[in-house]
């Protein structure tokens, strides 16, 4: 069970309460990245540094999600948005000692994080520094800086200190409008400073640029007679007294050598009804010596009726000082120049860069070009995009484009992005022959060339090191599946892939993406000895690659194709075992080099080898759920008077074997309800949960009142040194009168229906949570159900979600049962977890227990269990009893 927090209400920030902060004090953030951007955007811009970054924890205290990012893309972090605490990483490292940490360069960097190393080769520094709260660490500020710059504690630390203090102080006073879950956490003020979203991306202030003035004009064209708003004069230099509205008056202010252009903008408008981006240069000032300087400007505009016969252009006259100035500039260049944004799209290339690159403007405007640009497809020049922008050094290198011409490209970062140069250059000296389209790279402004070959491997290396390192991450197949298809996809420009496993002498499709519906379905549960690539790969273990549909044709006569060109077909072997197989489809012809060969076989191979990593998982993980739900009641008794229905979904992410539990027990007085929930996903947690649902059914049975129960139950798990806490909500209701007596420890409160249907939250007096107090008291609300009443008990999974706020989930969970007219207690419990049963990804599990006081028995006194079957055998397990 996650720890009580307060949920984000959007993914990054969480949503503010009525809890006021101390009159006179500063107003606490209204958002969390509000409390995290001006800090870290400080330290960047004090300390010298180019790109700062903000870890915090996640809501299940397992990772450290990047929360803020300020003067480096947020795409070329993506592998690090999300890193485990106990990685061997860099920030990892500093969130769990809580100890600063300085990295010099990538030397220092490589002997300490070798793994971190791999997957960022890129020469660049970093400074970690733990964020505390209240003495605990929350999260970790990252700043990068370049290689030449000196870091150490002496030179940036304290500035560094000073930034920390300060986001420490706004996160401090941020938690403070967010409103405590429970009252065990009414002392704690750490409680929501935690982060489950992607990363938010906080530009650096730049320099001030020159700002475009635009005016509006209005030019009669029957009597010339113009218009013009105080923004037009000032740009044609005019003042409203002295501006008689003719067109006299406008070219007077006209360069002499420029009137051309604006007679040319009138015909314009005369015969196309519109004009078109007119430049001429007007008037700027007059100095005492008669020298004019002179602004350009450009005139757009549409004509328009005015009356019976009257034309009228009505227009823009914008000041194009500067920025046209600038671009005109760069098209007279010998060399191509163009610019790339942070995430390395074209946002600008000069008419001589598209020339040497034999690409339209159009086509790479917006575009990143090693995507538009068929011979710059290798990942070797998306990498020198990447160690500029991370080393913020110049980046070199030498292209050889189809026709044999060198190309040498020169990368020149910011913080907002890159400029470029492209200009042709001789032919380095090589001792072998290079082949067009292939990278020979200069790094840093080394004297020649590498081997082309081996720009391209190292391009190679790096999608097989990303590889490897998101599979380290991912747990179950399903995870496995995502991440292979999330990384060749992408990494090989290919558009489908299919995952098959082996099971019974058979393949069976594990995943797909890409493929038209139902195109698989044939292939499904073919035997091993079907004359297929697909299993032909896996039974001789040998790749197979075919660059048209003619190849695959020849080669297996009579095989379904679909609108691929290309396919590879890899074999998924792992120590020497058969998992299955990987196919891969371009939608256009593609030709498969040495390396790309290579590098798809070793990603076979890593593939495999998570695949039955996870499926080993998968089976130990249904294990520990049949034991949890072992534990959870298969039948609850009927209870005249009383109908009364549970559900039960585990969670989806891990193992995620959990603790929560609902029961209804006979007792002396009547019947207990009774939910709980175990923190943590653990085996143990599980135990944990059996031993208090025992315990708590054994106090209930002996006659103890429900604060009794409560108490001892609460001692009781003090005693077991655990290190666990729970929550529980029991209420002992009378089934003949309706008359209840309730105790919560720490959980949610619970939802009431009326018989008119009018639904409330109910507001009981709570106390700490279980196994935190040994002698804590728990106070007793008196409750009173009316015939045809519904009471819901819940735990946390079902109203908290990441990205929605738990207050809003409750919120919602109360609306559900309110507006789901039924007379079946099971299709009203169906409803309220229909959310949670349909989320891909739930993080913790659900609970669920309904009670309908004075209904007449509507469902038969059978439970039910097991995997609900419509939802693909999820593990829902549900009991049921009644009248």
């Amino acid at each position: 069970m996650p720890e009580p927090a307060a949920v984000p209400d959007d993914g990054r920030s969480g949503a503010r309460g009525n809890g006021a902060a101390d009159h006179g004090a500063e107003a606490p953030p209204d958002r969390l990245e509000d409390a995290l951007a001006e800090p870290l955007v400080a330290a960047v811009r004090e300390t010298g540094s180019y790109g700062g970054l903000v870890y915090l924890r996640s809501r299940d205290r397992r990772s450290l999600v990047l929360s803020v990012v300020t003067g480096v893309p947020r795409s070329l972090l993506k592998t690090w948005w999300r890193v485990p605490v106990g990685g061997a990483l860099p920030v990892s490292e500093c969130y769990r000692t809580g100890e600063a940490l300085w990295l010099a360069d990538e030397r220092v960097t490589m002997l300490r994080f070798p793994q971190f190393t791999a997957a960022l080769p890129y020469a660049f520094a970093s400074a970690q520094w733990p964020v505390r709260v209240d003495g605990e660490t929350v999260g970790v500020l990252v700043v990068l800086r370049s290689v030449r710059e000196p870091l150490g504690p002496g030179g940036v630390g304290p500035v560094l200190w000073d930034a920390v203090r300060d986001m420490e102080g706004r996160l401090t006073r941020y938690t403070r409008g967010v409103p405590p879950p429970g009252p065990a956490d009414a002392d704690a003020v750490t409680y929501g400073i935690e982060y489950d979203d992607q990363p938010v991306s906080v530009r650096l202030p730049t320099p001030p640029a020159h700002t475009v003035q635009v005016g509006m004009v209005e030019w009669d064209l029957d009597s010339d007679r113009w218009s013009a708003d105080d923004d037009a004069l000032h740009i044609l230099g005019l003042t409203r007294e002295d501006f008689g509205g003719t067109l006299a008056d406008v070219e007077a202010q006209v360069c002499p050598d420029d009137l051309y252009e604006l007679r040319a903008g009138r015909r314009d408008a005369l015969t196309h009804g519109q004009v078109r981006s007119r430049h001429f240069r007007v008037v700027a000032e007059e100095d005492e010596d008669g020298q004019v300087r002179y602004r350009p400007v450009e005139l757009w505009g549409h004509v328009v009726r005015a009356g019976v016969s009257g034309r009228l252009l009505v227009g823009a006259l914008v000041d194009t000082e500067g920025g046209v100035t600038a671009a005109e500039a760069a098209e007279r260049l010998p060399d191509g120049l163009f610019s790339l944004d942070q995430d390395g799209r074209v946002t600008y290339a000069n008419r001589r860069c598209t020339e040497l690159l034999g690409c339209e403007r159009q086509q790479l405007l917006g575009q990143h070009p090693w995507h538009v640009i068929t011979w710059l497809h290798d990942p070797a020049y998306e990498d020198r995009y990447r160690a500029a922008m991370l080393s913020q050094e110049p980046v070199t290198y030498l292209v050889r484009d189809p026709h044999g011409t060198w190309l040498g490209f020169v990368l020149y970062p910011g913080v907002h992005g890159l400029t470029g140069r492209v200009f042709r250059t001789a032919a380095p000296v090589s001792p072998r022959p290079t082949t067009p389209g292939r990278a020979g790279a200069l790094i840093g402004g080394a004297t020649a060339p590498p081997e082309p070959v081996v720009a391209a491997r190292a391009g190679v290396l790096y999608h097989v090191v990303q590889m490897a390192s998101v599979l380290t991450e991912a747990v179950t197949v399903r995870d496995v599946c995502r991440a292979i298809a999330e990384q060749l996809l992408p990494a090989f420009g290919a558009q489908e892939v299919a995952l098959y496993t082996v099971r019974d002498g058979r393949m069976h499709l594990l995943w797909e993406a890409g493929y038209p519906e139902g195109f698989l379905d044939p292939f499904e549960g073919v035997p091993l000895d079907a004359q297929l690539p697909g299993v032909h790969a896996l039974t001789t273990r040998f790749p197979l690659f075919f660059e048209s549909p003619d190849a695959l044709s020849k080669a297996y006569p009579g095989i379904a194709l679909d609108r691929m060109h290309s396919w590879s077909f890899l074999p998924l072997i792992a120590s020497g075992h058969a998992v299955g197989s990987c196919i891969l489809g371009w939608s256009e012809p593609h030709r498969f080099t040495p390396d790309e060969r290579s590098a798809l076989t070793a990603l076979s191979g890593l593939a495999a080898q998570a695949l039955e990593r996870a499926r080993l998982y998968d089976a130990e993980s249904a294990v520990a759920r049949g034991l949890q739900e072992g534990l959870l009641p298969h039948r609850l008794p009927a209870i005249e008077g009383l109908v009364t229905t549970g559900r039960y979904l585990p969670g989806t992410q891990g193992m995620a074997i959990g603790g929560d539990w609902y029961d209804v027990i006979r007792t002396a007085r009547g019947v207990a309800l009774v939910i709980g929930d175990v923190e943590g996903h653990s085996v143990g947690a599980a135990a944990v949960m059996g031993q208090l649902r025992s315990a708590v059914h054994a106090f209930a049975t002996s006659g103890q009142p429900p604060q009794e129960v409560i108490t001892h139950t609460n001692r009781l798990l003090a005693e077991l040194e655990s290190d666990a806490f729970a929550t529980c909500c029991y209420i002992e209701l009378d089934p003949r009168s309706g008359r209840a007596l309730a105790v919560r420890a720490g959980h949610p409160p619970p939802l009431l229906r009326h018989p008119d249907g009018r639904t409330e939250t109910l507001d009981l007096v709570g106390g700490v949570m279980l196994g935190v107090e040994p002698d804590a008291l728990y106070p007793v609300t008196a409750l009173t159900l009316t015939p045809g009443s519904v009471l819901a008990l819940y735990t946390d999974g079902l109203v908290e979600q990441p990205g929605s706020d738990i207050e809003a989930g409750i919120e919602a969970a109360r609306a559900c049962l309110a507006r789901t007219r039924t007379d079946s207690v099971d299709h009203l419990a169906d409803q309220l977890v229909k959310a949670a049963r349909r989320a891909e990804d739930r993080p913790d599990d659900v609970a669920l227990l309904l009670t309908a006081f004075g209904w007449e028995a509507r469902e038969p006194p059978s439970g039910r269990t097991g995997a609900d079957p419509g939802t693909g055998g999820t593990g829902e397990t549900g009991a049921t009893g009644g009248s």
